[in-house]
Parts: structure tokens; C-alpha cells; sequence
């Protein structure tokens, strides 16, 4: 049942973008199309974050931050959060491309990227998570979160409203509503000073920091994933779904890994757009197909060599892209839950060493994978369907970290 289930909602999404696209064809005349991409690159070792155009590979801005950074895109796309663990620091950048709808169609406008003079301290971020218009930066170090509003972000408010997760741990907090979906960490369990203590479960907190509900048990809790009104979390014992739940809080309900799956767990996790299901990661080596509401939840993929990097296609559903440690790129189509092609896009880089080092990383952008490349100080742009390497942009140092902002609207 869970593949037709998803083949349905993927026609489902298609219709409706034949429907969004017939109308838009019939838009009034003053709206011309227009299209923006833009790529977000973290250096793998020095504090900065550069803004280069797609089109054309020009750098747009140049922003020294305080230490290394992971990148997160807002919901919305109109916000990149650089969270610099090492450096005690989160910055913002705001990406220039914000849409707007109209029913019919949506705009697009269009302006310069800029690092925000808005900035979150804090010991030890981790996590950003967006969901709807926030987002939650956790910090490890103080086992807090803060709950930023984009929209106030964007107009230079530095306000934030946080949520206490009891005590210091690498945990996350995922907005639902008016619920905070919280890890909860194991308070009893005695750990060396330079260590934190582990993730046992999570609990829902209302608007006044309240437990709603039961704790759930989940092991070892790490990534999560928002798809439609669902969020996903991986456990040891197997993917913890949390629903919204009305007034009484969100629905948590583990689905257990299958009792003939190879002992391993999932630790990263991807939701999708269009479409209800999950895409995590089944120890090194596979993935794995998640969805919720199916008979059969789980989907397993075997993988020729470990994972580096994984990414959803958000314009061609049916798609997902998987670079793997001997350099091939590869194509698993998500309804059938199987590895159609592949292709090499990269010299190998292994796994083995360090967690840290430099190694690629992907982003989809207007219908290209983009593809850093720390070692040759590249941004690689392949195309999906050939899997063949269709341009490179130039960046200096080791391009590592990426997001994309961008799509096409109408311009008045």
C-alpha cells in the first residue's frame, strides 16, 4: 500500500502543478517572468560565507563570520542561518529572494544578499530547524533553544523566545503550532566533564513551557525532519513520528524498525515537499524510505559504498540524489524506491579520518545538482538526467557547506 500511496499523492502533485501552470500562462500581462538563484557556500575551514549568482557563478557578497559554519535555509528561503559551533555564535543572512502568492501565481522579488546585523550567542549551537515562519537554534552548551521569527529577523528585531531542555545536551527543538517538540536528555547517567549526556526521548511543551503528554521513548535521538504536518525524528528503536494533535498536543508514535532489517539505525533524516514521506539515512552504507501512513512504513536501499551527502529534488518529485565515497553521484527514484542511474561527478573522498574533514556536499538548484568540491575549489553543476557535468563555478579556499535560495515567480 505505501508505494501506491505515494504514487497517488505524487500525480496528485503533478496535476496540481499542471493546474498552478495553465493558470499562470493565463496571468495578466504585466507579469514577466522572472528567475533568481542563488548559492550559499561555507568555507570547510575559514569564517566566511559567500553569495554567488547561479547564472552566471559571480560572487554577490563575501561575509566574514566568527568561526567554520553550517548553512540551514529558512522554510521560506529567504534566510540563511551560518550556526558556527566552535565560535559560540549563529549569524543570519538574508538571502535577497522572497515570493509571494497570489493564487494564480506567485511573485518573486529580488534584492541584494546581506549578513544581518541581527546575531545569536549562545555556547555550543548545533541545530537550526525551521518549520513555518521560525526557526529553533539549539545550543548544546546550555541545553536552551531560541525560537526566532523570521519575519522579525528580516526587519533587524533581535528578539527571540527560548525553550529550556532541561540541561546541556546535542539535542534539537522543532516548532508545531503552538507546541515545542523537545529532546529530552538523560539527567541520571553520570558523564566527563567534556561530555554530554545522552538523548532518551522527547516531550511536547505548550506555549507556557509545560509538558503535554507522555515522554516518548527514543534512543539516542538525532535529525529530524519536517514533511507536510508531520515531523520525524530517528531513534535507536526506530523513526518517532509526531502529528499535530489539537489543543491536547502533538501525537508521538514510534515506527519501529522491521525485525529483518540488518542492525543499524537512522540519524539523519529528509522530508519531503510535495509529497508526505521521509528519506533517512540506515547506518553508512543504505537508506532507507519512510512513509508514515503506509502498511509497510519502511523502504530499505543498499548503497555500493558509504554515504557522503544526500539531498531531495524539490522541483522533480520522483527524485533524490545520493553521493556516495567513491565519487559516484546516484539517482533513487522515491516511488519505486530503487537506484535508477549513476554517474561519476567527483574524484573519490573517504569517509574514513576525520567527521570534519572536507569532503563534498549537494544542493539542487533549477534543475541542476550543485556540487562543492573542497578539494579542487569547485562548485560542480551536473545535470540529473545525464548525470554529466554541465559547468563549474570558481570559489576560492574550500567550498563546503551549501544551500540554495532561489525559483521563479512573476515580476511586475
Amino acid at each position: 500500500m505505501g508505494m501506491n500511496v505515494i504514487r497517488n499523492r505524487l500525480m496528485m502533485a503533478a496535476a496540481a502543478g499542471l493546474v498552478f501552470a495553465a493558470q499562470g500562462a493565463f496571468a495578466d500581462e504585466d507579469h514577466e517572468s522572472k528567475e533568481a538563484w542563488r548559492l550559499f557556500v561555507a568555507d570547510h575551514t575559514q569564517p566566511v560565507v559567500r553569495a554567488i549568482d547561479l547564472e552566471s557563478g559571480k560572487e554577490l557578497g563575501r561575509y566574514d563570520i566568527k568561526g567554520y559554519a553550517a548553512l540551514t535555509a529558512s522554510a521560506s528561503g529567504r534566510t540563511v542561518f551560518a550556526v558556527q559551533t566552535e565560535a559560540d555564535i549563529v549569524h543570519a543572512i538574508a538571502t535577497g529572494i522572497a515570493f509571494s502568492d497570489h493564487g494564480d501565481h506567485r511573485d518573486v522579488e529580488v534584492k541584494d544578499p546581506a549578513l544581518s546585523p541581527v546575531t545569536f550567542e549562545g555556547k555550543r549551537p548545533v541545530h537550526a530547524v525551521p518549520h513555518g515562519e521560525h526557526v529553533a537554534l539549539f545550543f548544546d552548551g546550555e541545553g536552551k533553544a531560541a525560537i526566532v521569527d523570521e519575519d522579525a529577523l528580516l526587519e533587524g528585531e533581535a528578539e527571540s523566545r527560548v525553550v529550556d531542555a532541561t540541561a546541556p545536551h546535542h539535542g534539537v527543538v522543532v516548532t508545531m503550532g503552538k507546541f515545542d517538540l523537545v529532546s529530552v536528555p538523560d539527567t541520571d547517567v553520570e558523564v566527563k566533564p567534556d561530555q554530554l549526556p545522552p538523548r532518551i526521548g522527547l516531550k511536547a511543551l505548550d506555549e507556557d513551557g509545560r509538558q503535554v503528554g507522555d515522554t516518548a521513548p527514543c534512543t539516542d535521538l538525532h535529525g529530524e525532519a519536517t514533511s507536510a504536518r508531520l515531523v520525524a525524528f530517528g531513534c535507536k528503536e526506530g523513526v518517532l513520528i509526531a502529528r499535530p494533535g489539537g489543543m491536547g498536543g502533538p501525537r508521538l508514535e514510534m515506527l519501529p524498525y522491521p525485525a529483518d532489517f540488518p542492525k543499524a539505525h537512522t540519524g539523519t533524516l529528509l522530508g519531503g515537499k510535495a509529497m508526505q514521506f521521509f528519506l533517512g539515512n540506515y547506518g553508512e552504507d543504505r537508506v532507507v524510505l519512510i512513509d508514515p501512513d503506509g502498511d509497510t512504513p519502511y523502504r530499505l536501499v543498499d548503497l555500493p559504498t558509504r554515504r557522503l551527502d544526500f539531498v531531495l529534488d524539490p522541483a522533480d518529485l520522483r527524485n533524490a540524489y545520493i553521493l556516495t565515497e567513491d565519487g559516484d553521484l546516484h539517482v533513487l527514484d522515491v516511488i519505486d524506491g530503487a537506484i535508477v542511474r549513476k554517474g561519476t561527478v567527483t574524484e573519490p573522498y573517504s569517509k574514513d579520518g576525520h567527521w570534519r574533514d572536507p569532503r563534498p556536499r549537494l544542493a539542487v538548484a533549477d534543475g541542476k545538482i550543485a556540487i562543492t568540491d573542497p578539494r579542487h575549489s569547485l562548485v560542480r553543476l551536473v545535470d540529473p538526467a545525464t548525470l554529466k557535468e554541465i559547468g563549474t563555478i570558481p570559489v576560492e579556499g574550500q567550498p563546503f557547506a551549501i544551500v540554495v535560495a532561489g525559483g521563479s515567480g512573476a515580476s511586475h
